[in-house]
């Protein structure tokens, strides 16, 4: 029967805006005893109200009112968008910080990979990091010894043990210490995005641990913006918003309602003259079905419908596609492709597919942006607008070519009106 390992009971965390102290050593006192007599702060300003998004007062809530529990052997995902409180929660219960309110019961060993070389000393060497991890982790140099071999192995690094981690890249930092995270056998491992700095094949790597590591009995909690990774690795996840715990289940479950939620918000991003106006737009996959999810070198079609408020000579229309850390991946737009939009009367409606070929972006979550306009201004711009996912197929390599000093891959297209 699996036991209960992790409880959070009602858990918030505030933080005071600006500086820390009060200015004087009496009022700092003061708030002290009324902190351990149990009574309001008696600095606090009377009637500011602590949120989220409110920047006129001195403390913000960065959690609120958390509660959930996690079993042995289970591996949940944490997906929220940036500021939701995901990398508080981890470090909650990391024992870096401590609740303001509210209580964390957890049973086992953790092993925590906030950020890039947690734990990490830059002066020393690669080796004497491994075995500095591992006492801080609890292990004997016996137990550290056992599976040296195995860590270096895995992180790739071998040729560099001896080199002091300071002159390691931030790719060969996050490689070694998820290598020794993984391998020192915690009871419980906590991995934040620090897994974004590693290329695909380390990646894919990481993720076949983590399966494994959960397989043995070990829980793992998952903070990724890579809902691929998310789905792939977890049974179960919650999903954060401003702070709170907006659901939990099922990760099929809270991925989706992650990416309905930020489609929603992302749709606000719009502007234009709207002399012509995108009516409808859908994303489907090589065969014409409507889809979000694509393999390593598919093909995705983009369909979208406009309309002409006013009479229009030409225009123009583009998508850029980005992702999920807001990089410019690729820009596609009919002028390059020599497929040209006629001439538009008022009232008069066009719809347009795209095909890009041959996707070869890496494995992760994808926005793409519509433009529709021309040399003489914007008519309608939608930002992020559509969401999607490449995931890692078996029969393609992955070949990232050069296309200009912004686009990271080259994007092939084909163009047709319907």
């Amino acid at each position: 029967m699996s036991q209960e390992v992790i409880r959070f009971e009602d858990v918030s965390k505030q933080y005071r805006l600006g500086s820390v102290g009060t200015g004087t050593l009496s009022h700092d006192l003061n708030r002290l005893f009324a902190k351990i007599t149990g009574k309001d702060d008696p600095t606090k300003k009377v009637g500011v109200v602590n949120t989220l998004h409110n920047r006129d007062g001195e403390y913000v809530w960065a959690l609120q009112h958390i509660s959930f529990g996690l079993n042995d052997g289970e591996v949940l995902g944490v997906v929220g968008k940036n500021g939701a409180g995901k990398s508080t929660l981890l470090k909650l219960l990391s024992r870096v910080t401590a609740p303001t309110t509210g209580q964390i019961k957890v049973k086992g060993r953790i092993a925590s990979l906030l950020e890039v070389g947690t734990g990490f000393h830059p002066e020393l060497t690669g080796k004497e990091n491994i075995f500095l991890n591992g006492a801080i982790l609890g292990m004997t140099k016996k137990e550290i010894k056992s599976k040296f071999d195995e860590i270096v192995e895995f992180s790739g690094v071998g040729k560099y043990v001896d080199t002091p981690v300071k002159r390691y890249s931030s790719g060969m930092y996050v490689r070694l210490a998820f290598a020794v995270a993984a391998h020192l056998e915690p009871e419980i491992l906590i991995v934040d995005e620090v897994l974004a700095v590693g290329d695909a094949e380390f990646q894919k790597k990481a993720i076949g641990k983590m399966q494994s590591v959960s397989k043995s009995g070990r829980t793992v909690l998952f903070v990724s913006h890579n809902l691929t990774a998310v789905e792939q690795l977890c049974t179960r996840g919650i999903l954060l918003q401003n702070g709170m715990l907006a659901m939990e289940g099922p990760i099929n479950d809270i991925t989706t309602a992650y990416k309905k939620a930020s489609v929603n918000e992302n749709e606000l991003k719009r502007s234009g003259t709207r002399h012509a106006e995108l009516k409808k737009y859908e994303l489907l996959n090589q065969f014409g079905v409507v889809a979000d999810e694509f393999y390593l070198g598919d093909s995705l079609k983009v369909r979208a419908f406009f309309e002409a408020r006013e009479a229009i000579d030409y225009t123009d229309f583009s998508l850029d596609i980005r992702n999920d850390a807001n990089e410019f991946i690729g820009h596609i737009t009919n002028a390059d492709s020599l497929f040209e939009i006629k001439s538009l009367e008022k009232g008069e409606q066009r719809s347009i597919e795209v095909t890009v070929r041959n996707l070869s972006m890496a494995p992760g979550t994808y926005y793409i942006s519509l433009w529709l306009g021309n040399k003489y201004g914007t008519f309608d711009y939608i930002e992020n607008c559509i969401r999607f996912n490449i995931k890692q197929g078996d029969s393609y390599i992955l070949r990232p070519f050069p296309f200009d000093k912004r686009a990271k891959v080259v994007l092939q297209s084909d163009w047709k009106s319907l």
